[in-house]
């Protein structure tokens, strides 16, 4: 999918062999193009040595704007309303799409009433509960299908762990929260949900929303001219993530990989190329291998309260131990977790009124780059150890 002019334009760093550490693609066919992945030449397997592909995000698109309840966004002539004709035209100055191209379609987008209605705002706030948001990832369905599917990949998912530095557990855990395997994957036209969040978001206090997905529309649009999809036809979640990882348009972009060499980036039907582009998307996110994700330590009452809620470890072990937090076996020779930027991670039961803490390493932190959700980071941790355990590997905990 991913030409060399592109691959050109990546930020590469050389990385060498490491074993296992101690987490919205090319999803349906152009109709030129075989196995729903646009052709290229021939990309080299991933081997021991990868380069790790991270491309800079592109500038965000000034026109066009999101009004929630709208639903007519075409004049009465078929043309598109003035604030997306201007959005067309950023659009097409931006990502050097024609506009003839971005302009048609635009016009064959729908409005799609059940993508908002899934992003409007509930009318009350639900109460947050790790328990129960841990026992619906970190299932019996999961865990008996990720040992299924690591027993049926099993080779190409250790030279992809051992090439790019991530845990086997993670990655295949990954798949079994997003798609339980590639099981549910979406059905809702792409196109037509990011064109409908995108103008009209259901909540207008959010406008940093609605240009999030304009920007992946135009995402989506650029694929299409690059010959990467169909937008008129791919399909995934009501927001607009696609593929066994669920790969937004623009981490397609940025951070998938050609994971068997094949020439072709399909995410939705190859899981070796879902594997790696998670591999990938991690450690372009910060993950380090040989570290676990989360710290084998025991916080104080001190320590519990460094909790942040951000997306970024911010924490030295000296303060977190001038705080009162101990690492479980703790000898004269530190571990290298201990020399990394840690978090603490607040994992809150208001039903239950009980919060579990947990110290994150950089790898916690880059699982949330996949997902904002500490729920979600730790239930894929959680599961991906319950995994490891089963299949004989080592505890990514």
């Amino acid at each position: 999918m991913f030409r060399p002019t592109r691959i050109l334009q990546a930020a590469l760093i050389a990385l060498t062999t490491a074993g296992c550490a101690a987490t919205p693609s090319s999803v349906a066919p152009t109709p030129a193009k075989p196995s729903g992945a646009a052709a290229s030449s021939p990309a080299k397997p991933v081997s021991g040595t990868v380069a790790i592909k991270s491309l800079d995000e592109p500038p965000p698109i000034r026109a066009g704007q999101s009004i929630a309840g709208r639903t007519q966004f075409f004049t009465a002539t078929g043309q598109l309303n003035a604030d997306i004709a201007a959005y067309a035209r950023d659009v097409s100055t931006t990502r050097q799409v024609p506009l003839e191209l971005v302009t048609d379609l635009l016009q064959q987008a729908q409005y799609n009433a059940t993508a908002v209605k899934l992003m409007r705002p509930t009318g009350g706030r639900i109460k947050r509960s790790w328990v129960t948001y841990r026992q619906r990832n970190v299932d019996p369905i999961r865990i008996r299908r990720g040992i299924a599917f690591w027993q049926s990949h099993r080779d190409d998912l250790d030279r992809i762990s051992q090439a790019y530095g991530v845990a086997p557990s993670v990655i295949v855990a990954i798949l079994g929260v997003e798609t339980v395997y590639g099981q549910i994957m979406g059905d809702f036209k792409v196109l037509d949900a990011l064109f409908s969040l995108g103008f009209a978001y259901p909540d207008n206090s959010r406008p940093e929303r609605g240009q999030l997905f304009r920007d992946q529309l135009a995402d989506l649009i650029q694929l299409h001219h690059e010959g990467e999809l169909d937008a008129r036809i791919v399909q995934g979640s009501f927001a607009g993530a696609m593929g066994m990882p669920q790969f937004m348009p623009g981490s397609l972009i940025r951070y998938a990989v050609d994971g068997n060499g094949d020439g072709r980036i399909d995410l939705r039907n190859n899981p070796v190329d879902a594997m790696a582009s998670i591999a990938n998307f991690l450690r372009a996110h910060g993950w380090e291998p040989g570290l676990p994700v989360f710290a084998p330590a025991r916080l104080s009452t001190a320590s519990k309260s460094m909790v942040d809620g951000g997306i970024y470890p911010k924490r030295n072990w000296t303060e977190l131990s001038q705080a009162g937090a101990r690492a479980h076996g703790q000898t004269r020779h530190p571990g290298p977790w201990q020399q990394s930027l840690l978090g603490v991670v607040n994992l809150v039961d208001e039903p239950r009124n009980t919060t579990e803490y947990r110290l994150g390493t950089p790898n916690f932190f880059a699982i949330t780059h996949y997902n904002r959700s500490y729920f979600y980071a730790s239930s894929v941790a959680d599961l991906a150890s319950e995994l490891a355990q089963q299949m004989g590997y080592g505890d990514p905990n």
